[in-house]
C-alpha cells in the first residue's frame, strides 16, 4: 500500500492499511490512525497527528511551520480527527507559540486550495468551498459552511451552523445560526435552509428568526438585545448557545 516512490521517515507512524501514494513525503513527527490515503505528492510534515480514514488529495500540505513572524521555535502541534477530506493544495499550518496546536475535528470537507492557518480550531461537519481562507486564531464551530474565495480575520469565531457567503471579507463573529456575506460581512439572516435540511424543527427556527429581528435589525447594542432576547423568548439549546456566544465576543457581531 504504500509507492515505492514514496518518502516516509523511518520514525513516522502509519496506522493499519493506509495507502500511500507516488512522491509522497510523511515526517520524522508524523502519526497515521488507521485507513488513510493520501493520492500522490502530500506533504505530511512537523508534530502531526491524524486519525483515522482520512483522504488527502495532490499538493496538499499538512503540519509545516507556522507563517507568523512571532515563531520562534520550539514544538508545535497539528492535530487532525477522522474521516477528514483535504482536497488539491490545501493547507494545515502548525500552531505559533510552543507548546500550542492547531486542530482540526472530524467529519470535515476541505476544498482545493483551502488555507487553516496557525492555531486555527475548527470543530465537526464544516465544509470549506475552494479558496477558503482561515486565518491565524479563527475558531469554526461544527456545522460550518464558508463559502468559496471567503476569508476570515483572526481571531473570529464562526458559530455552529452559521453559513459564510462565497467572497466574502469575515472581520467580525459571526453568531450562530446564522448567514454573513459581503465585505466586510454582515449578517443577513437565520440560516433557514441549512437549518431545515440539518432536522431543525419549525418552532426552533422560527424563535431564531425572532432572535435575529431583536438582535440584528432594531437597532439596540447587542447588550440590550441580548436582555429582550433572554427575556421575551422561550428558552431551548439552541437559544442559549446563540446568547452565550453573543455574550463571549471579544471582536463582536458581524452586523449590518
Amino acid at each position: 500500500m504504500i509507492h515505492p516512490s514514496a518518502v516516509i521517515h523511518p520514525r513516522a507512524e502509519l496506522g493499519p492499511d493506509c495507502e500511500i501514494g507516488p512522491f509522497c513525503s510523511i515526517g520524522e513527527h508524523v502519526r497515521l490512525g488507521p485507513r488513510c490515503r493520501l493520492h500522490s505528492h502530500v506533504v505530511l510534515d512537523g508534530h502531526t497527528t491524524l486519525g483515522a480514514d482520512n483522504e488527502i488529495f495532490p499538493f496538499a500540505c499538512l503540519g509545516l511551520k507556522t507563517q507568523d513572524l512571532k515563531w520562534k521555535g520550539g514544538i508545535t502541534r497539528v492535530e487532525i480527527g477522522d474521516r477528514n477530506v483535504f482536497r488539491e493544495y490545501a493547507t494545515v499550518h502548525s500552531a505559533t507559540l510552543d507548546g500550542d496546536t492547531t486542530r482540526v475535528g472530524s467529519d470535515n470537507h476541505f476544498l482545493a486550495y483551502t488555507h487553516i492557518a496557525h492555531d486555527v480550531q475548527i470543530g465537526n461537519h464544516v465544509v470549506m468551498s475552494n479558496v477558503g481562507t482561515l486565518a491565524g486564531h479563527v475558531v469554526v464551530e461544527d456545522h460550518v459552511i464558508v463559502g468559496g474565495l471567503a476569508a476570515v480575520h483572526q481571531f473570529c469565531r464562526l458559530g455552529r451552523y452559521a453559513m459564510i457567503g462565497g467572497c466574502s471579507k469575515v472581520v467580525q463573529d459571526v453568531a450562530p445560526f446564522m448567514m454573513a456575506d459581503g465585505n466586510p460581512a454582515e449578517t443577513r439572516f437565520v440560516n433557514k435552509v441549512g437549518l431545515e435540511r440539518a432536522g431543525f424543527v419549525a418552532e426552533t427556527i422560527a424563535t431564531l428568526t425572532k432572535a435575529y429581528k431583536i438582535l440584528f435589525r432594531e437597532g439596540l447594542t447587542t447588550a440590550n438585545a441580548l436582555t429582550r432576547i433572554e427575556a421575551e423568548l422561550p428558552p431551548s439549546p439552541e437559544l442559549a448557545h446563540l446568547l452565550a456566544f453573543a455574550k463571549s465576543s471579544q471582536r463582536g457581531l458581524a452586523k449590518p
